[in-house]
């Protein structure tokens, strides 16, 4: 009987080196060959974009080594949220679940396999909202039995869900002026990371873009978590200049499964580790993102 497997999405704009490098690391992966590859190619917002955008886009059509692969072009801009949203709201529509990556992110040898168990593993957990492929490296992770871990805060750097966690997600954010005001549930979102409140306010204030803080908040009101890998199965490269949404230096630089492990031991009881939630908690200070600056001014500057 034919093997089926979680079909991967990916998002990709503009940048055709990382799209490619991304690609060849997929294709690494042991079951490749079963999994769907279904890409949203988004249009140009500006002509000075048309050209890499079409480079992108005749690079796609050379994909090969996977079940199928399925191209869509946008015919208009919609930027990275509203591509995201409609497009993994398409697919999972039709699939079930999904494994979501944007184009700078680069793969284990092991991330589909990983992906994909994890999926199966929790599919009936309600708890669980998402799974995540990307994790900082953790001094505490070091002494982890267990192959995942749970976090207050989703990652949207290589994560896969399933349809009844995704439909029910409120993009508008009805009661935001509300949580807002309320000091104890700013805090309590707050465990992910400092940065998560400010971040929303900042995306209802039009400041930002980001669907991925909408998502995030939709996981606390709901009261659940995300599942983390004990070692990286994701990696970001994105973090430059022409970067849509994330720009200067990489402060989240982790080190990608270089194992042939592909076998994976979850957790049945969905327990905080508060040693680990609080070394998570950390990478996203801003004392943790001064310090990152200053060093990478330093490196840059007196070498």
């Amino acid at each position: 009987m034919k093997k089926t497997f979680v079909p991967i999405v990916i998002f990709t704009y503009n940048r055709v080196d990382p799209l490619i490098l991304m690609i060849q690391n997929l294709l690494k992966n042991i079951d490749r060959e079963y999994t769907d590859l279904i890409i949203f190619s988004d249009s140009w917002k500006k002509e000075s974009d048309r050209e890499n955008v079409l480079k992108v886009r005749n690079y796609l059509y050379t994909i090969k080594g996977f079940n199928k692969v399925i191209i869509v072009e946008r015919e208009k801009n919609y930027g990275l949220a509203k591509n995201i949203i409609e497009g993994v709201s398409e697919i999972i529509n039709q699939y079930g679940k999904v494994i979501v990556l944007e184009d700078d992110l680069i793969t284990s040898q092991n991330f589909i396999q990983y992906m994909n168990q994890a999926l199966d593993f929790y599919k009936d957990n309600k708890q669980i909202f998402s799974v995540s492929g990307y994790t900082p490296p953790l001094k505490s992770l070091k002494k982890l039995k267990e192959d995942v871990y749970i976090s207050y805060r989703p990652s949207s750097w290589g994560w896969g869900t399933w349809k009844d966690q995704w439909e029910n997600i409120d993009w508008d954010v009805k009661d935001f002026e509300d949580f807002i005001k309320n000091k104890r549930e700013v805090r309590k979102f707050n465990r992910g990371g400092i940065d998560m409140a400010r971040m929303l306010k900042h995306c209802m204030e039009g400041k930002n873009h980001s669907w991925a803080i909408r998502w995030s908040y939709a996981m606390f009101k709901q009261n659940k978590y995300c599942v983390y890998p004990k070692v990286s199965k994701v990696q970001n490269i994105g973090f430059g200049e022409d970067a849509t949404n994330c720009t200067g230096i990489d402060i989240y630089q982790t080190t990608l499964d270089n194992t042939d492990k592909h076998e994976f031991k979850f957790i049945q009881d969905i327990k905080i580790n508060e040693q680990i939630v609080k070394e998570f908690r950390y990478v996203f200070s801003y004392r943790n993102k001064l310090i990152m600056r200053m060093k990478n001014y330093i490196s840059k500057n007196f070498k």
